[in-house]
């Protein structure tokens, strides 16, 4: 292939590997918490990061790290004791993430906000070895994370109350998801693109969902959905001139509608296959259980 001739697409192809990965690997928590936007309002405030990196001359992907973090943290703080007016709170802090990074952009010596297209749709000749080297860095982390601690965080996903009774520390793990999914936003940024990111973080799960129940089953195949599509949009994208975020994103949904089609008839020869290995008669759940007998009874 002669796009690997190219140092900018070998880099792109591996910023995309690790995109692929890491977006479904964080994704799968918060579909289970049902926050599936969340990574679009980390994407929002990051964008003031990126205009903070322009403006002090400092790396874009390592300030919106920074200040994707810290939104991360207050939109934690915002859902545990926002009550009813989270959600305003919540609307101010991604909508003023936004004005802020266009702001500060333009303030910045030669900043335009055409500098701020690469980071908000994804751009192929834009991923420098310095960003290369963070994202590498990035998704380290969030592979450990999701990775090591897959259990907790899977057990405080489906229910706070029993992740709380069983001695689990929720509101540290809640912190750390939500940490984790800012980091996964500033990952991904570069390839598919600060408002597109949040789609490579749920869609590939919900096409996983089509096939699997079994979050270990489910993990895996999303995050073989996100390289797939990620490779394929970025290949896609340098041989047609065609947005690599743009691309990634419709391959994602391509692959979710392809899914859904082919889980329905799956679905049928599944419940088929339980229903002929039924035993005749009622089922044991429903059977009624025999009369005892005087020998038969039992002390309570």
């Amino acid at each position: 292939m002669d796009l690997l001739n190219y140092a900018f697409m070998q880099r792109a192809l591996l910023a995309a590997v690790l995109v692929g990965i890491t977006a479904p690997a964080v994704g799968i928590y918060l579909v289970q918490r049902r926050q599936a936007l969340m990574g679009d309002g980390i994407g929002h405030v990051a964008m003031t990061g990126v205009g903070l990196g322009f403006l002090l001359s400092w790396s874009p992907v390592w300030m919106a790290t920074a200040v994707s973090v810290l939104g991360a943290v207050i939109m934690e703080l915002i859902r545990w004791y926002g009550k009813t007016r989270g959600d305003i709170a919540l609307a101010m802090l991604f909508y003023g993430g936004m004005a802020g990074g266009v702001m500060f952009i333009n303030l910045a010596p030669g900043g335009s906000n055409a500098n701020l297209t690469s980071y908000l749709f994804g751009s192929l000749s834009t991923v420098s070895e310095s960003d290369v080297t963070a994202i590498c860095l990035l998704a380290a982390f969030v592979v450990l994370v999701t990775l090591g601690l897959r259990r907790q965080l899977f057990a405080v996903s489906q229910d706070e109350e029993f992740a709380r009774v069983t001695g689990l520390p929720v509101r540290a793990l809640n912190l750390l998801t939500a940490v984790t999914a800012a980091v996964t936003v500033t990952v991904a940024m570069r390839v598919v693109g600060l408002l597109l990111v949040s789609a490579l973080m749920v869609v590939p799960v919900a096409a996983a969902q089509q096939l699997s129940r079994s979050f270990a089953a489910t993990f895996a195949i999303a995050v073989a959905i996100g390289v797939t599509v990620t490779i394929g949009g970025t290949v896609t994208s340098y041989y047609q001139d065609v947005p690599p975020g743009a691309t990634i994103v419709l391959l994602t949904i391509a692959a979710f509608v392809a899914l859904s089609v082919l889980a329905a008839p799956l679905a049928r020869r599944r419940a088929r296959a339980l229903a002929a290995a039924q035993p005749a008669g009622d089922p044991a759940e429903c059977a009624i259980p025999a009369t005892r007998g005087s020998g038969d009874e039992v002390g309570v």
